[in-house]
């Protein structure tokens, strides 16, 4: 039986959950046991201030009691936290699989990166209250936080601090990205990362778990089914379609997306659109330079996808590889048409940003959500119809026209959740629902409870569930 208990000093089994609880950024879920404690994620807030400044805020817990760190996968809101924690006392390993650990230098280094430049750009012109801007981390410092990984191959049980038995087994969602399944104190706790899609163009799907006693899963699509079957709402048509209402007005698609997993997957259909000659063959510049690093790790980590080599090397093949700054501002004084993809995904950073300042003013443009964007972000206000957007302190018109993809999304939806979840042969003592918006979040717990059977619930920040 699970129940909520702030106090600690227990010495049974617990979780507490320091992430993704109302919001799907800042996944952290503690597992204590044995007078051991493993870090299951180590995310970075994004979206909302409010949840932003927790990344400054000091950890809930010492981080020199913290005896190692388990990632599900690269993506920051599961990774981005980990230079923080190291600066601040951690001092374990960081278990991953070998795709998560080769997109963790990419993914980190960047966000380093990033954080360094926004800080340089806010003093240069004075925008920030804080004098001088700092970054979170630096990209020295995330480069230094790689020493701490000990890479572990899929399907193989690693002892983990004396007393955890973990095995990460692959999640779909993206290279390297895995379920978790850790064996403490005879209890079994399953934590399922971010679940991809069965029918995932790119990705293989995700691996089916038997049993476990705790559960924690996911719920970003836990309120919304992926619409299948209507070519009026296929990803691929749809993306076809918005790139020939832009070029016929003469613009510029401009296209927000994630550097892993997402960028791949444009460049995938845009190559499958020009084969079938259902899109002009006008330029496309990829214009991230972790996205072209990430690229280069399809080839090693075959397995995990379902495309051949000599289908990396042609689909990927359709962008052009923007390489420097000075290419990328090139782009915005290049009239169109043509199309680009960078990152953000969310537009919370990036070199997107500078082309939605050159090019979200003008009507002839699109721009193409290709994700999900959380509560907070550019995105999200861009999603919602915002006529304007704040980029580097100041407001930027958005006339152009705004277009929602949702069919690329490599998280399964509610009903593909509960599909994954049938392949339990038992159900868990108790399932503990996070990464949603409180909407998706409970929607998910009352679908679980009604079709399932299961015992469920949705924790709120900072509980500690003590486990009998």
């Amino acid at each position: 039986m699970a129940r909520t208990n702030r106090r600690a000093g227990t010495t049974a089994p617990s979780l507490t959950f320091l992430g993704a609880t109302g919001t799907v950024t800042g996944s952290k879920t503690l597992l204590t046991a044995g007078g051991r404690s493993l870090l299951v994620d180590c995310g970075l807030f994004q979206g909302l201030k409010s949840l932003r400044l927790r990344n400054w805020a000091p950890f809930a817990v010492p981080p020199g009691s913290i005896d190692a760190v388990l990632l599900t996968h690269a993506h920051l809101d599961h990774s981005g936290y980990l230079p923080v924690l190291l600066k601040h006392g951690f001092a374990g390993p960081v278990y991953a699989s070998t795709g998560t650990r080769d997109l963790c230098k990419i993914l980190l280094a960047d966000a380093g990166h990033l954080q360094e430049e926004e800080a340089r750009y806010a003093n240069k012109h004075k925008f920030s209250r804080h004098a001088p801007a700092l970054p979170l981390y630096t990209r020295q410092e995330a480069l230094a936080a790689m020493k701490s990984f000990a890479p572990v191959r899929f399907r193989r049980a690693t002892e983990i601090a004396g007393v955890f038995s973990a095995v990460l087994q692959p999640a779909g969602h993206l290279l390297g990205a895995a379920i978790a399944t850790v064996d403490v104190a005879g209890r079994r706790f399953v934590f399922s990362g971010d679940l991809g899609r069965a029918a995932d163009p790119i990705m293989q799907p995700p691996a089916l778990i038997d049993s476990a006693d705790y559960l924690v899963v996911e719920s970003t699509y836990g309120n919304r089914l992926h619409v299948t079957g209507d070519p009026a709402a296929d990803p691929e048509a749809m993306l076809g379609a918005a790139i020939c209402r832009t070029v016929a007005r003469g613009g510029v698609v401009v296209i927000p997306a994630f550097a892993v997993g997402r960028a791949q997957a444009l460049m995938y259909l845009l190559w499958r659109l020009r084969q079938r000659r259902a899109i002009p063959n006008v330029p496309v510049f990829l214009n991230s330079p972790m996205a072209a690093d990430a690229t280069r790790l399809y080839l090693q980590h075959a397995s995990e996808h379902r495309l051949s080599a000599e289908q990396c090397r042609t689909a990927f093949a359709v962008a052009q590889i923007v390489k420097t700054p000075e290419e990328s501002q090139a782009l915005n004084m290049r009239a169109g048409p043509m199309i680009i993809i960078s990152a953000s995904g969310m537009a919370t950073g990036g070199r997107v940003l500078h082309h939605l300042r050159a090019f979200a003013p003008d009507a002839r443009n699109s721009i193409v959500l290709a994700g999900f964007q959380a509560a907070g972000t550019r995105g999200a206000s861009l999603e919602a119809g915002a006529d304007a957007i704040k980029i580097h302190g100041e407001y930027v018109p958005v006339r152009a026209e705004v277009v929602k993809i949702e069919g690329l999304s490599a998280h399964a939806d509610y009903r593909e959740i509960l599909a994954w979840l049938t392949s339990f042969k038992r159900p868990p003592r108790h399932t503990f629902i996070t990464h949603g918006e409180p909407a998706a979040a409970d929607e998910l717990r009352r679908r679980i409870e009604e079709t399932l059977g299961w015992t469920v619930s949705v924790p709120d920040y900072r509980d500690r569930v003590t486990l009998d």
